[in-house]
């Protein structure tokens, strides 16, 4: 059983979807162990506590990065988490952070990378007039949203849309796609070959 370590700084709603998923029986396989956020009025960690699940706030307002991230690693430690979840985690992890999670870290992101990463990608993918745009669910590294791919969803864009409908059909989106890729990757039956992700 693949224990899951999630970071997020706000609702969580991926993360109740992934939990959810777990509770009902369709996402195998794995467990969360702990839920951490960098803010302790979020509102992920009373979701998380309201379903038993252990709930930790580690502050970071006044902290510089790495010693804030080495507190996180600690945690996520005690707790045996062997598969880091950025749910909605607003800050960038330290190069120390990602080097001890190497390859162990997952995140989503509401673009069809890698294409529009960064901040607003619906926006971005709406001024740019795309016609397709969609979620990823990736591998993080070091680059900003430039791991190797996990899953993809495809979402059209209306012509009628602003970033804010966008963003909420992408979001359903991300709901279903960020459990169907943790499980490729507790699965053990995807391998990385160069930048591709691949079954075998």
């Amino acid at each position: 059983m693949k224990r899951l370590g999630v970071l997020l700084s706000g609702r969580g709603s991926n993360f109740v979807a992934i939990a959810d998923n777990i509770a009902q029986g369709r996402l195998t396989g794995c467990e969360i162990a702990v839920v951490i956020s960098n803010k302790a009025d979020a509102a992920g960690l009373t979701a998380a506590r309201a379903r038993g699940l252990k709930a930790v706030a580690i502050e970071a307002r006044g902290r510089q990065r790495a010693e804030h991230d080495a507190e996180i690693i600690a945690t996520l430690k005690e707790h045996g988490v062997e598969l880091v979840i950025l749910a909605g985690y607003m800050r960038l992890l330290s190069p120390e952070f990602v080097a001890v999670f190497r390859d162990r870290i997952l995140n989503i992101h509401p673009s069809l990378l890698p294409a529009f990463p960064g901040l607003d990608a619906q926006e971005q993918a709406l001024n740019y007039g795309v016609q397709v745009a969609g979620c990823t669910v990736h591998f993080v590294d070091a680059e900003l949203d430039h791991g190797v791919i996990v899953l993809q969803k495809a979402v059209a864009v209306h012509e009628n849309d602003d970033a804010h409908a966008l963003a909420e059909r992408i979001l359903e989106q991300e709901h279903v796609a960020y459990s169907e890729g943790i499980a490729r990757v507790v699965s053990g039956e995807y391998r990385v070959v160069g930048r591709r992700y691949v079954k075998g």
